[in-house]
């Protein structure tokens, strides 16, 4: 067992609900997979409110524009939510992320454009504060070489390393990353604490461990990697083996248990 699993940091990490939608429809994936939907993205947003859950992140994957119809739906979820609520998903302008501020949320959650628009995080960071803006870093490791960052909500690989494109994002004006493993999403098996460990130390920004959890122990691991918040998905939204949908969401205070 890594020697980073003996360390759990304190204050009180975060536990984020992370929450995808395709095309405005709450889903669930596997490796990024088959979405399979599990229900309303209001309703789920009002039953974490009333679970006390500490923060969500909205994550859109589909490929419809970002357009008006697009602000008038996130705005309804935002205004159902009585906690620090983030969104990402399509934003590829300031005009957008604007939109998205706007509309309610706390954070604008950043990944493909800052690819192909460097400069947006920054402007973003100029405009609302570095704490405002999240850099989302995907990862897989395919058959050949390591690790690489992918984006296009796992379509399209690129030529970074998690490590590197994290101290970029860094660089570029964000104040926060949430780190998904590709390979963990969905499996509920743990996360890659590996990878979570390496970024975390390669940054003085925040780093939210997603991707795998399934367990109060797994949420403690990924704090003991590093992680200065821990999020999950299927975790909160399924129950039981047959995985069963089922919002739930844990007493936070055993993770120091």
């Amino acid at each position: 067992m890594p020697a980073y699993f003996q360390r759990v940091e304190s204050p009180m990490p975060r536990v984020i609900v992370a929450l995808t939608m395709f095309d405005g429809r709450l889903v669930r994936t596997r490796r990024f997979q088959k979405p399979k939907y599990v229900g309303d993205p209001i309703n789920a947003v009002k039953l974490f409110n009333d679970k006390g859950a500490d923060e969500i992140i909205l994550l859109e994957i589909g490929r419809q524009p970002f357009d008006g119809r697009r602000v008038e739906m996130i705005r309804g979820i935002a205004g159902e939510a009585f906690m620090p609520i983030s969104y990402g998903g399509g934003i590829r302008d300031i005009t957008q992320a604007r939109a998205v501020i706007r509309s309610g949320f706390e954070k604008v959650v950043l990944n493909t454009a800052m690819h192909d628009v460097s400069e947006l995080a920054s402007a973003a960071a100029r405009e609302f504060g570095a704490q405002a803006v999240v850099a989302s870093i995907e990862v897989a490791t395919p058959l050949l070489g390591g690790p690489r960052v992918y984006t296009d909500s796992g379509r399209r690989r690129t030529r970074w390393k998690p490590v590197d494109w994290a101290r970029r994002c860094e660089e570029l004006g964000c104040g926060e990353i949430v780190l998904t493993s590709i390979d963990r999403d969905g499996s509920m098996g743990g996360y890659h604490c590996d990878l979570v460990h390496e970024v975390a130390n390669a940054v003085s920004i925040p780093v939210i461990a997603l991707g795998g959890a399934g367990t109060i122990e797994h949420l403690r691991q990924g704090i003991a990697a590093g992680a200065s918040a821990v999020a999950a998905g299927s975790m909160f939204v399924y129950y039981g083996p047959l995985r069963g949908v089922l919002i739930n969401y844990p007493d936070i205070s055993v993770i120091h248990d």
